[in-house]
This record gives C-alpha cells, sequence and structure tokens, in this order.
C-alpha cells in the first residue's frame, strides 16, 4: 500500500510548527500507526533526516501512552480503539492521511506528536489515591466487597489514561476522566472512606487545569475503554455530595 502522511512537525514546546509531507509506498495492511510510523522513520533516519517523535510504550491498548490525531479524531477511525490497535487497514491505498498530536490548551506539545499530559497526573496527585496503613497487607477478605460492586468499579478503573476523552471534547473537558476515577476509587471500600475529600481535590484540580463540560458526548465515542457518560454525571454528583456533607468523608 502507498499512503502520502500530513504529520505535524514541530521542535520544542515554544516554536511554531507546521506539517510535513511524506510518502510511504510499502505499507502493508496490518501494520498498526505506529509501525507505520516506524517504517518512516527507518526511511528518515536512513536519509539522516530527524525521525518523527511519538510516544509509544506497551503497543498492546494498555499504558494509553501513544495517542494521536488521526484526520481529526483522537486515536483514529475506528472507535473505542486506542492508536497502537488502529491499523492502514482503515484506509485505502493512495489515501492521504493527517497526523498531529492531541488538541488541548492542557496538553503542550513537546516535539512534533508528543506532547505533556502532566495535568492528567496532577488530578492524581490531588486524589487519586486511597490511604492505607503501612506495614503488613491485610486479608484479602477483610474489607468485604460484593461482586457487582467490584465489577462496576472494575469497568471505570479500565480508564487508561489516554487524553483522548480531553482532545475530543470542544472544550478541552476532563470530566470523562475524573469521574472514571472517582466512581472507581469511590466504590470499593478502601476508596469510599474518603470519597468526599477525594471529590473536592479532584474536582478542584480538574476546574484549574481543564474546560467545562457541556455533554457534547465526543469524549465516550474516542475512549479505548469506552468509559460511559456516566462518568461525566458522576463529577456533578460527587461535588454535590461533598458539598452538602459539609466535610470530607
Amino acid at each position: 500500500m502507498k499512503l502520502t502522511l500530513e504529520i505535524w512537525r514541530q521542535s520544542e514546546t515554544a516554536a511554531s510548527g507546521g506539517f510535513a509531507t511524506y510518502v510511504v509506498d510499502d505499507a502493508s495492511p496490518e501494520m498498526s500507526l505506529l509501525e507505520l510510523l516506524d517504517r518512516l522513520n527507518d526511511t528518515l533516519v536512513a536519509d539522516g533526516d530527524d525521525p518523527v517523535a511519538f510516544d509509544s510504550d506497551c503497543r498492546e491498548g494498555v499504558c494509553g501512552s501513544c495517542g494521536i490525531t488521526v484526520d481529526g479524531r483522537p486515536h483514529g477511525p475506528v472507535p473505542n480503539a486506542p492508536s497502537c490497535r488502529q491499523h492502514v487497514r482503515s484506509f485505502s491505498d493512495g489515501a492521504r492521511v493527517r497526523l498531529e498530536p492531541f488538541r488541548s490548551a492542557a496538553f503542550p506539545v513537546v516535539r512534533d506528536l508528543v506532547v505533556d499530559r502532566s495535568a492528567l497526573d496532577r488530578m492524581i496527585t490531588a486524589g487519586g489515591h486511597v490511604a492505607v496503613d503501612a506495614g503488613t497487607a491485610g486479608d484479602a477478605d477483610a474489607e468485604p466487597l460484593p461482586h457487582d460492586d467490584a465489577e462496576y468499579a472494575l469497568d471505570f478503573a479500565a480508564c487508561i489514561g489516554c487524553g483522548a476523552c480531553v482532545a475530543a471534547c470542544p472544550n478541552g473537558a476532563a470530566h470523562l476522566y475524573a469521574g472514571a476515577k472517582l466512581l472507581h476509587l469511590g466504590t470499593v471500600t478502601r476508596g469510599a472512606q474518603e470519597r468526599g475529600r477525594r471529590a473536592k481535590a479532584v474536582i478542584g484540580q480538574m476546574e484549574a487545569d481543564f474546560g467545562p463540560c457541556s455533554s457534547y458526548g465526543e469524549c465516550s465515542a474516542v475512549c479505548p475503554e469506552a468509559i460511559p457518560l456516566t462518568a461525566v454525571a458522576a463529577v456533578n454528583r460527587e461535588a454535590v455530595r461533598s458539598r452538602l456533607r459539609g466535610r470530607p468523608d
């Protein structure tokens, strides 16, 4: 297959960037988008040019580090799949494909397709954790959790923190991400003990770094784990709950 790639090139955060055009004429349908970039970079390096910078780690749809925007859609044309699970077979032979970084004011470009997503990390630092006593781990059944509650928490714990929800949102909101963390940790037995404090901390940090939610719904459509929009509703619900209780849990 032959593909013409329009790729965003930017040397650093403070520099201006622009699209550069490259042709890959030996792509195969089985290649992932990241493997396509690997093939292009092999050619660029062989020619003495700078390779295209992009993030990747596990390449199995687990780590969330590989996110790029493909033809204006975070991750790519296949719904609910990360960039590393998007494949060349989604494009026709001879197609022109535009690759650029996740676009959001909260995600400054570091270089080329790489963005700084530390704004998500700041939310986790603020409240995306549970407090446990140091020392010997307790028995697994010491804090019982009903099966349905455990499955519910795991559904939201599946969020891989890729940031596609933010990039897809016209407002640059992170409510889907924040809600997934609040529902996950607020459901498990240990996490429920800090539910109110966590809600105030996570939501406060979210509002400092990200835009407001207008319920467009684009976030869930691009989420690799298909986190439902109920996570968005949870943000306001948890905020109201923490205010009505008048004190952190």
